[in-house]
Formats: C-alpha cells, structure tokens, sequence
C-alpha cells in the first residue's frame, strides 16, 4: 500500500478516535500551543465512553475542560507543569502536580514509572513521502508518542512543517483525525515597567558570542528587546518566542558563534503568534528536538558563553530560589529552570541567571526574602545559583559566604525592606552586628553613570558607581596597590588596609560622597582596577577628589576617564570646582589636573600642591588682560 492509502485508511472523525480509548487508560496530551484541540473536546463530549482516566500534560494553555468538578469521576489531570487553565483544580486538589526537572520526563517515561497508554497529539499534514511533523511542540511529545499503545493524531493545516528529530512516517502512527481549528497561539503580557527594568539589567550579562536560553515568562520574553545591539548571539532553549524572530531579522541572532549545532537555533517547542508559527515553517535553521537532548545540562553545557534566563517568585537571602509555588500552593512547576541552570553553570564563560522583581505586584512584600515562605520548595539550590537580578541591580552569589550573599542581596532588594532583611542576617549571625546598611537616603543609585571605555591599550573597562557589596573587590584592589602608589595616595609609606579604609563604602550617598570603580571581568565576579572619588563640602560648593589606579595599569588613560567622569558627574550635581592634596612626586596625577582645561590654582607647602580647580567656562578676556592660565 501506497503511504496515502496507509493515511486513509486511517483517517477517521474525532468522535470514532476517542471510542478507540478504553477506561482506566493514562492519556497523554500534546503540549502548549501544539495541544490538540479538536480531539480534547472531542475527549470530553465524547467522555461516557471513558472512566477513572489518567491525563498527563507538560503545559496546558488550552480551555482544559476535563478539569472541571463534574468530570471529577472520570478525569483526573496530571501536570509536568502548572498551566493558567489548570491552577485552579490544582490548588483545590483536582488535579495533580508532578514536580520533576523537564529533562528526566524522557526516562519516567521510557523506563515506565510513567506509563502512557495513548496519546493525543497534533500534527502538520503529510508531506509528499508520507512524512509528518510534531510542529510546535516536540519537547516529550515524541517519547510519549514512541511509548504508547494507541496514538491518535490531529492533523491541522495551520501547523507548521518542523525540522528536527520530530518526524514520524504515516505507517508509525495509529488514527488520524482532521483538526477545524487554528493552532493556539500565545502572546506574552506587555511587561511592567519593573519588569522593563529587571530584563535591562539581565541583558548586561549578555555579551557578543553568546548563547541564549529564555525561560517561559514576561520577564526572558522583554530581555530579547534590549539586545538589539548584540552581534553573533545563539539559540539553544526548550521554549522559542516571537522575540526570537525579531532578532534573526535583525541580524542578531546568527548562531554563527555557537560550539553546538552551529548556524541553527535549537529549541524543543514555542509559544507565540502566526509570525513565529510562519518563521519555523520549514526553516533549516531551526531545529526542533526532544526534551532529553535540548534540556540536557551535558549538552547545554557544550553552548560556549550559554546565558541561561529564568525567572523566580522567591530568593532567600542565601540564595535559595523558589520557583514553583508561592508558600504551599503550586503554581507552575521545575520546568528547565535547573537544568539551565546546571548546564549554563558548567558553560565555558556561562552565565545562569535568575531574575525577579524585588517585591510582588501591589510592592506590599519583598520577593527577596529573609526564610523562603512556609511550604515553598526550592527548585534551584543555593549551590547552583550564580546570578540574581532584580530592577535594583545584579547579585553574583557563586563561591560567596553566607555573609557575601547576603550583603549582595539585599543590595538589590527593594530598599524598604532592607532594614528587616539585615535585622534578621544579623539576628542568624549571619553577618557582623556592626554592618552598615547599603545607602538608602540621599539619590538612588545613579545607572545613568554606568558606562563603557576603552583604555590606551584596547582594554575595554566598565565605569560605574561603587555600592556597598563592592567591598570585598575593593579590599581585594587595595591589596594589589604597590608601595608606592599607597604613599602618593595616602602620604605614608606604609598603609595597612584594615576596616576604616572601606569605611567610604558605607557613607556612599550619590550626592554628596560618589565614588566611580573601573571594573575588568565579568559583571559579579569583575575586579576594580581604578578607583575616582569625590566628597562635597556643602559650605564651600566644592568637593574634594582622589584617584587611585592599580600600578599594571598606568600610563593607559585610565586616571584621566575617571577624573573626566567625576567631573562630569559633579558639574550635573551643581558642585563648582575641586580641591585636591597631591605630593609633589605624584606627576602623573598633577598633569592630569593640569590638562584638565579647568582653571586651576596651586600652593606647594612642604612638598605638597594644594590644588583648586573652577568648573567654568574659560573667561573671555577684557581689552588688554591676558586670559587666565589653564592648569598653570
């Protein structure tokens, strides 16, 4: 028989599909956008032929009415994770919840703790060598298509052909029924500006060349905007979204740069409108794969600079992350979360990130938390996490103390609920009674001087205002300083760096005290190999300012941009000039005053210029007068 007779032959209603399921049988359902809904309704019209059945579902977005209390009797739910239909007949205990890390489903499946009697899934029509595709949605379906008894397949003209390992021969699949309806399609909520915020910060972690992973969530979805100024970024990740799209045509993505399955994105499902379902359409450059190979921390790890990006509703001040219910009740499920996580962490160069804004919706609770809720589970473990990010900044915790994590943390917690965090640290002793609150009066801190520079040497170095968390890089910066770049800074030929010389840190208030650190690294683990500070006098308007630059890196510019970046800051606070103690020997300092194009005024006394700088424009000179001296 020809392919097509095989199809025909098969070919049956949807009505006649569900008399082929028996009571008692555990039903799988294919998955998100690629559910099949013409078989589902099908199901429930049709449920006086079904009793006591099992429905199994990685992610229901569909009507899901065999959750409803009347077909108590005859279906009971169980999902891999908790989808908006089904929450509510979770949380009220009819249906289940299976919490298990996306990439064991597979092996749950095959070695038959999880036994699938039938499965329901949705198709793309034939093409001409009897082929068909899993489309949308290959993720467990295929495992639970190569492990059932009986499959039934719908097959909808609106799903996209998918290339991949997701493709079946006619003659492997038991019923065909045709689908009436368009494939579901989903659009992500347009994020808050909190959530704008957060993916703003996230997007700093992502660098040329990477790879990335999104996780299901507003806030991965609204990261994709703020790359548009990336170049050679890579796909890897079990869930792929219209945002995706935008930066293939913008020619962001190119997946030139992977070290796995390079020149294609690699996903395992999407979530999205006609414009993703129409990008996938038989394009070679995105391959859908199962869950055991996309989820695969081993193969996850073979991606190069993988940024893996997932979202939380809790971290604990230690580092725990809550990320499938809120206190006891469920609300979504482990998904990829920790395997992203573990395999990005294992990356050359990874970067797993967890993002969250710092406090719920309404800002009445802080989502950075002293104790995870009563009932929460931790999805991630406090060994696992690397980065954590809220709308307040980034928190690397990898390798830290208790006493390190802490401190990072409640530095990007909202600052109301700073105090009660550090309270509680210092009631578990997990800090010193003695440590200082992160600044809180005076400006917030001030992201619009973070930037880029570029030194004499080609070396790119991060510019921005120095927080409370930094101190143990600016204990470790201080350190590196020679002997005698400490006497020209401090005037004796013998500092030891003990607790008053960080103590700048904790009087930072943006307004009157600004320090600026120039970082090399990576954001969370850099080191400061500069250091600018200036402190206002308010009686006088001015401030006074110091620079302070780790001796393998002088003679590259870096005193002049830090001392051009104070300035800069302080003429937009309204400060008039600054004053300046510098010993005689230290030339490199004074031809930076010198050529600062600031009028300047110097008193040598006992080996050390006083040094006055006016933040004016260059006066115009009278008939007759000479103009005054610049940095004379």
């Amino acid at each position: 028989m020809s392919w097509k007779d095989i199809y025909e032959k098969k070919l049956i209603t949807p009505d006649l599909a569900i008399q082929k399921l028996k009571p008692g049988m555990s039903i799988f359902l294919g998955t998100a956008c690629g559910e099949p809904q013409t078989l589902a309704k099908a199901m429930v019209e049709n449920q006086q032929h079904i009793e006591d059945t099992e429905i199994f579902h990685l992610l229901s977005l569909g009507v899901a009415p065999y959750t409803e209390p009347k077909f108590s009797g005859r279906f009971r739910h169980n999902s891999f994770f908790i989808g908006p239909p089904v929450r509510d007949a979770v949380q009220e205990g009819r249906a289940d919840y299976t919490p298990v890390a996306l990439s064991d489903i597979p092996r749950l499946i095959t070695s038959g703790r999880i036994k699938i009697d039938a499965a329901l899934i949705c198709i793309s029509p034939p093409d001409e060598h009897g082929f068909v595709s899993l489309g949308v949605s290959v993720d467990i379906v295929k495992t639970a298509v190569q492990h059932a008894q009986v499959v039934i397949a719908e097959v909808n003209e609106s799903m996209p052909r998918t290339l991949g390992n997701n493709i079946f021969h006619v003659d492997q699949i038991d019923w065909f029924c045709k689908g009436d309806v368009p494939i579901l399609e989903y659009d992500f909520p347009e994020p808050e500006n909190v959530q704008m915020k957060v993916a703003q910060n996230v997007a700093q972690l992502v660098e040329d060349g990477a790879t990335i992973e999104t996780g299901i969530g507003v806030i991965p979805s609204a990261v994709l905007q703020f790359l548009a100024d990336r170049r050679d970024l890579g796909v890897h990740t079990e869930v792929m979204n219209d945002g995706i799209v935008d930066l293939v045509e913008a020619g962001v993505i190119t997946n030139n740069k992977k070290t796995l399955h390079q020149g294609k994105i690699i996903t395992s499902f999407c979530m999205g409108t006609r414009k993703l379902y129409d990008f996938v359409n038989n394009n070679p450059g995105v391959e859908f794969h199962p869950t055991e190979h996309v989820n695969d921390p081993y193969i996850i790890a073979k991606n190069d600079k993988m940024a893996a990006i997932n979202v939380a509703l809790e971290v604990d001040i230690t580092g725990q992350v809550a990320a499938d219910s809120i206190g006891p009740r469920f609300y979504s499920g482990i998904g990829g979360q920790v395997d992203f996580i573990r395999g990005a962490g294992k990356s050359r160069w990874g970067r797993p990130i967890i993002c969250l804004p710092s406090t719920t919706r309404t800002g009445e609770k802080s989502r950075i938390v002293p104790t995870l809720s009563e009932g929460a589970g931790v999805v991630t473990t406090r060994g696992d996490v690397h980065y954590v990010v809220t709308e307040y900044g980034v928190a690397y915790l990898y390798g830290k103390s208790i006493r390190e994590r802490v401190i990072s943390l409640i530095q990007i917690a909202h600052p109301k609920f700073r105090d009660e965090l550090l309270e509680y640290a210092k009631k578990l002793k997990y800090v010193e009674q003695n440590q200082p609150m992160p600044p809180t009066q005076g400006k917030p801190y001030p992201s619009e001087f973070e930037t880029w520079r570029e030194l004499k040497d080609g070396l790119r170095v991060f510019l921005r205002p120095l927080k409370p968390a930094d101190e143990e890089a600016l204990k470790g910066f201080f350190y590196s300083i020679k002997d005698q770049s400490i006497y020209y800074r401090y005037f004796t030929p013998a500092v030891r760096l003990i607790k008053e010389r960080k103590e700048p840190l904790r009087e930072l208030d943006y307004d009157f005290h600004m320090a600026i650190g120039a970082f090399v690294g990576e954001p969370g683990k850099e080191e400061i190999i500069g250091v600018g500070n200036y402190i206002m006098d308010p009686g006088a308007a001015t401030a006074d300012v110091a620079l302070l630059v780790r001796d393998n890196h002088h003679r590259k510019g870096l005193g002049t941009i830090l001392f051009r970046t104070l300035a800069d800051i302080a003429i937009s606070r309204g400060v008039r000039g600054f004053t300046a103690d510098v010993l005689a020997q230290n030339r490199p300092t004074m031809k930076i005053l010198q050529d600062s194009g600031f009028l300047l005024k110097t008193r040598l006394a006992d080996g050390v210029y006083n040094v006055w700088l006016q933040f004016e424009k260059e006066m115009e000179k009278k008939p007759g007068e000479e103009k005054p001296k610049r940095g004379g």
